[in-house]
C-alpha cells in the first residue's frame, strides 16, 4: 500500500486525482491539501510515501516545497506547464504529468513509484546497515556494482536518476539520490546542495562556494552552507 497525499490548489484537480486514486487499490489517499505549507505539516504528522502535488501554488511552489524537505517522500508532478521539467526532474521526481492527463498516463506513472518503493524496499533488505559496511552497493543497469566508500567522489541527482562519480568512471543508477543517501555513512558522506552529495575526504579545498576534490568540483548549496562550514570547524 502507498501512502499518498494529494496537494493542489485547484479543488476539480484534487478531486479528479482522488477519483484516479480509488481506481488503483495499492494508493491509500491520507490528506489532501490545497498549498504547499499545509503538505509540510501533513508529511510532518502522517506517513507519506507520495506526493501527487501541483507545482504552480501561491507563496510556496511544489518544487520549493521539495526543496525545504530533508528527506521527501517520492513525488509525481502534476501541472499544466511544461517548463518545470528540468526542475523537477532534478529534484529526482518519478514522473511529471501534463493537465490535463488521462488515467493511463497516471497508472504509468504509479507503476514507476511502486517499482522505485519496491527496489528501495529489497535494497534495505539486502544490504547491511552503513555503519556496518564500507561499501555501497550501485544498482545500475544490468549489473550491480560494489563501491568502496573511498572509491566515490561524489553523487548527484540527474534528472531521475544518480550519477555517481568514482576516481576511475561515472556511473548512472535509477536509484534517487535521497534513497543513496540513506545508504552512505554520515560520518563520511554530507549532502552540500541538493543536487550533490560529497566524500568528506576527497575535499582539497573550497573557493567560495565551490568545494574542490581534487580535480573536480561541486557546487555548495546556500541551505547547506552553514552547516557545512560547521562541520569542517570554520
Amino acid at each position: 500500500m502507498i501512502n499518498c497525499l494529494i496537494v493542489d490548489d485547484a479543488p476539480v484537480a484534487r478531486e479528479i486525482l482522488v477519483e484516479y486514486c480509488k481506481l488503483l487499490p495499492v494508493l491509500r489517499v491520507v490528506g489532501l491539501c490545497s498549498n504547499a505549507f499545509e503538505a509540510r505539516e501533513k508529511i510532518q504528522q502522517l506517513q507519506v510515501d507520495l506526493l501527487l502535488m501541483d507545482i504552480n501554488m501561491p507563496l510556496l511552489s511544489g518544487i520549493e516545497l521539495l526543496k525545504t524537505l530533508k528527506k521527501p517522500p517520492l513525488v509525481v508532478f502534476t501541472t499544466a506547464y511544461k517548463e518545470f521539467a528540468t526542475d523537477a526532474f532534478d529534484l529526482a521526481a518519478c514522473d511529471y504529468l501534463l493537465k490535463p492527463f488521462s488515467i493511463e498516463r497516471f497508472i504509468i506513472a504509479i507503476d514507476r513509484v511502486a517499482e522505485k518503493l519496491n527496489s528501495e524496499t529489497l535494497t534495505k533488505a539486502t544490504l547491511p546497515p552503513a555503519s556496518l559496511s564500507n561499501h555501497l552497493l550501485l544498482r545500475t543497469e544490468g549489473r550491480i556494482n560494489k563501491l568502496n566508500y573511498d572509491q566515490i567522489v561524489y553523487l548527484e541527482a540527474s534528472r531521475n536518476n544518480t550519477k555517481v562519480f568514482t576516481l576511475s568512471e561515472i556511473l548512472i543508477s535509477s536509484t534517487p539520490l535521497s534513497s543513496l543517501e540513506t545508504q552512505l555513512p554520515t560520518k563520511l558522506f554530507f549532502r552540500v546542495h541538493r543536487s550533490f552529495i560529497i566524500n568528506f575526504s576527497k575535499i582539497t579545498s573550497l573557493q567560495g562556494n565551490q568545494i574542490i576534490l581534487g580535480k573536480m568540483e561541486v557546487p555548495l548549496g546556500g541551505n547547506f552552507k552553514d552547516e557545512f562550514l560547521k562541520i569542517l570547524g570554520l
